[in-house]
């Protein structure tokens, strides 16, 4: 018999703390509405779009972008809570809303912990972008 999933909720959470920090280190000191980062890492371009602010959190488009994509390149939707210092991947890809555990096997074949696996995905890649990245002016 298969042990159930439990999410890791003390685990989701250091993730999510450590997305935040790395996100405002990319973003804009006050960022506004249509504010736009990019940065070039090796032969690949990222950028940060700022979508929505609000008095609380602020919401942020991450995507790779190349000119002449070979396969689907990444992409999110990341809301950072400022009075909670963290920061969640809320859509990706297809998904226009990662739940926090799903039953497996499922239609659209997400794994149990989709939802850590989408964050820390997220910090590894601006991980990345901090360690490497060149910022450079907003690809369009």
């Amino acid at each position: 018999m298969q042990k159930a999933y439990h999410v890791d909720l003390a685990g989701l959470m250091r993730v999510y703390e450590t997305n935040y920090a790395k996100m405002n280190s990319l973003l804009p000191f006050e960022p506004t509405v249509g504010d736009t980062r990019s940065y070039q890492v090796s032969q690949m371009a990222y950028q940060l779009e700022v979508k929505e602010i609000t008095r609380y959190t602020t919401l942020v488009d991450v995507c790779q972008c190349d000119a002449r994509p070979v396969f689907p390149l990444p992409r999110m939707q990341v809301r950072l809570y400022h009075d909670a210092r963290v920061a969640e991947v809320c859509a990706s890809e297809q998904i226009s809303r990662v739940e926090a555990r799903y039953d497996y096997p499922n239609k659209k074949m997400m794994q149990k912990d989709e939802k850590f696996q989408v964050n820390q995905f997220l910090g590894e890649w601006l991980s990345f972008c901090l360690r490497h990245g060149i910022s450079r002016a907003p690809i369009y």
